[in-house]
């Protein structure tokens, strides 16, 4: 059964081409396509192309199908096309000629459309809670060991003085500017697509601020070819967000793998989080920050992946756009899944303390030597050509217990209230009380 349907069939080997990995995609999609299908038969209800008693019968029937999702029993029947066409043929079988009327005002394009919607709003929020948990731990780590210090590097070479709080930080608070590129990503998937039907609009008098406040969108997209082209767009915002938070977790897994190797040291984890060797009886590898580099490797590449899939497409609808799916459900499951993670390792880390007494981080310590100098007057190119003297004549001897950074953001002044609030207030730009509202509105 397809929804396009008519008399003649297509070839076995274009259908098979033409639906492609879909159906593995559809089941995730079914519980939202049919809180979609509510909310439009509720709006026909209301224009007049379905009675009262109509519409209460497909109400009763979706909510069945919806409670069947859930319960993981609803499964694409053979040479049935979709999700969309699945439940319609649910419909039909169950209560009749009624099923055939959800479709009037709609097309799959719309139908698809919105149900990625208010799948992506899902898939955003997942996220958005499990990287703002793992901002709030990185914090916590941060005023924990604001007072153990550690190599700073600039070329992979030895350069200043840091600290563990300092570095905490720098992950929590570049977690909260990544927020601020998924909220925007967020807005975007909070549109409300339905009504455009095939992008052209209905001559129905369809009711789309219904449909919108029935799905607790925040707004809808008004234009309907723009409904129809934020399909794609939405995707490469999306894309262009994880790929950000990506790079966040990028660089702490690669950092955390360097930290642990033997050489240097820094950080550990208890045994039971790392993985062994079958040959190598001492080996503790840190093999989750491993996978969780190459993932996050994987997740920005998609950006550019996108970007080229739907380079060239014109205005409207394109065949090309099904594949939008086999990779961004794929990258937001994994970037759930790094996030995840990256907080359980975390939680279990174990900072080494007075790294930086080893006279081997000794040089670590030049600029604060310089600086000393500047302080007692001596001009700063002075200062530098006389400690840069002493490295070279190997009589340089700091002071390794002496680090004085005050200035807002240094070891001294983390300014970890500040990135707190920073990470509150873009939280408290993703509103998911309206949505939960109209939800349960919708169920009930």
């Amino acid at each position: 059964m397809k929804l396009w349907q008519k008399t003649t069939n297509s070839k076995q080997e274009v259908e098979q081409f033409t639906v492609g990995k879909d159906p593995e995609f559809d089941i995730l999609l079914a519980p939202y396509d049919v809180l979609g299908s509510m909310a439009h038969a509720a709006m026909l209800e209301t224009i007049g192309l379905l009675t009262a008693e109509e519409n209460k019968i497909l109400q009763k029937g979706l909510l069945e199908i919806y409670e069947e999702i859930k319960q993981g029993k609803l499964a694409i029947e053979p040479g049935v096309e979709d999700v969309h066409s699945q439940v319609e043929l649910l419909l039909t079988q169950r209560y009749g000629a009624v099923g055939k009327k959800l479709h009037s005002g709609r097309s799959r394009n719309d139908q698809v459309l919105v149900d990625l919607k208010l799948f992506y709003r899902d898939a955003i929020r997942e996220i958005f809670e499990e990287a703002n948990s793992l901002a709030d731990l990185l914090i916590q780590l941060a005023e924990t060991h604001k007072e153990d210090l550690m190599p700073g590097y600039t070329h992979t070479q030895l350069a200043m003085p840091s600290s563990f709080g300092l570095w905490f930080a720098s992950f929590a608070e570049g977690l909260s500017e990544d927020l601020s590129l998924l909220q925007v990503a967020f807005d975007l998937s909070n549109k409300n697509p339905l009504g455009s039907a095939a992008g052209y609009g209905s001559s129905f008098p369809l009711d789309r601020t219904m449909t919108t406040r029935l799905l607790g969108f925040a707004d809808l997209h008004h234009n309907v070819i723009n409904a129809q082209n934020s399909r794609g767009k939405t995707e490469r915002t999306i894309a262009f967000a994880l790929a950000g938070m990506a790079g966040t977790l990028n660089k702490l897994s690669s950092d955390a793998v360097l930290f642990c190797n033997q050489h240097f040291g820094f950080i550990s984890f208890p045994d039971e989080l790392t993985t062994g060797s079958s040959i190598m009886p001492h080996k503790k590898n840190p093999d989750v920050f491993e996978l969780i580099r190459a993932k996050t490797n994987q997740i920005q590449s998609l950006p550019g992946t996108l970007g080229f899939l739907l380079t060239n497409l014109t205005t409207g609808y394109h065949r090309d756009m099904q594949l939008l799916k086999e990779e961004i459900f794929p990258a937001l499951e994994s970037m759930r899944s790094c996030l995840q993670m990256s907080h359980f390792m975390l939680k279990s880390i174990q900072v080494r303390k007075n790294i930086l007494d080893d006279p081997f981080y000794m040089h670590l310590f030049s600029v604060e030597v310089v600086n000393e100098l500047v302080l007692k007057g001596v001009p700063f190119r002075d200062a530098y050509k006389q400690v840069g003297e002493d490295i070279e004549a190997k009589r340089f001897v700091p002071n390794q217990d002496k680090v004085n950074h005050s200035h807002e953001g240094s070891m001294g002044n983390l300014c970890l209230a500040e990135i707190r609030t920073k990470l509150e207030f873009v939280c408290a730009k993703f509103d998911f009380k309206e949505i939960d509202n109209a939800v349960e509105a919708l169920l009930n």
